[in-house]
């Protein structure tokens, strides 16, 4: 009686994840595969795949968006996992972490005019650029600018898993390591790297996953001179109303993801085994 009592009560806990993975996640990859075999006048086909593979112009957005994607991934990882080592080494490391943090309570279109204001002619960058004798620079509407403002939005997605696996680094490997007369940096790359490798790998999948598909940031600081497929779904929903293009571009991103978590999926069993060989 009372292991039915139980039972009964795990699916009902179950019941209300159940619902949520099926309506916000199972039935819009549904819906979006659906729609991506009809053209836009609603005919059943398969045109829009042949269309995507065969056309130079959705091929070089997917090669730009990957590029890119990659780009702020690298940019992020360089910046967050310094950051996360540091922050391990304070006495105060929660307070440093709330700081870091708070950026992603503002709305991300607010940061994007925020910086729309920065990095503008009469901006602050140009400003200081002038005051240390350097005339102004077109910054705003640039690659670099998409890149800068994208890396630091996506910081806090990587720094957060990186200092949970170096805080839950034990620190007996790292003392173990210096007694046996192995130098800062092999300590670092033997010992230290490896067992933070989950955390870094967390971090790529929050941040490049995410950046493959941007679209408010091209336009508003890029000024549409970074085209990527984010971008060709925007114009295919709201333009073109070709929702069909639009949702096979869709799909290819969501097996572009999963082939991504597939490639940086690990586990820290995997990470002392590879540190033990």
């Amino acid at each position: 009686m009372q292991r039915k009592q139980r039972l009964s009560r795990q699916i009902a806990y179950f019941i209300p994840y159940i619902l949520w993975i099926g309506l916000f996640v199972i039935a819009p990859v549904v819906l979006l595969v659906y729609q991506s075999f009809f053209d836009i006048n609603g005919h059943f086909t398969l045109s829009n795949y042949q269309t995507y593979f065969s056309s130079n112009t959705y091929l070089t957005m997917t090669l730009n968006s990957v590029w890119y994607a990659f780009l702020i991934t690298f940019a992020t990882l360089v910046i967050s996992y310094p950051t996360a080592y540091v922050l391990n080494a304070t006495k105060h490391p929660q307070l440093w972490l709330l700081l870091i943090i708070m950026p992603t309570w503002i709305n991300l279109l607010l940061k994007a005019y925020a910086f729309i204001g920065i990095f503008s002619q009469a901006g602050i960058a140009n400003q200081f650029l002038h005051f240390i004798g350097i005339a102004p620079q077109q910054i705003l509407f640039t690659k670099f600018s998409f890149i800068f403002v994208a890396a630091y939005i996506q910081i806090p997605f990587m720094v957060l898993p990186i200092y949970n696996s170096i805080n839950e680094l034990n620190p007996s490997y790292v003392n173990a390591s210096k007694d046996l007369g192995a130098t800062s940096w092999q300590t670092f790359s033997k010992v230290i790297f490896p067992l933070t490798l989950p955390g870094v790998k967390a971090g790529v999948q929050a941040v490049f996953i995410p950046s493959l598909s941007l679209f408010m940031l091209t336009r508003l600081i890029g000024g549409n001179k970074v085209i990527t497929l984010g971008t060709a779904i925007e114009e295919h929903f709201l333009t073109t109303m070709n929702w069909g293009m639009g949702s096979t571009i869709g799909v290819i991103l969501i097996i572009a993801m999963v082939i991504i978590m597939s490639l940086t999926g690990g586990s820290k069993r995997r990470a002392k085994r590879g540190m033990t060989k």
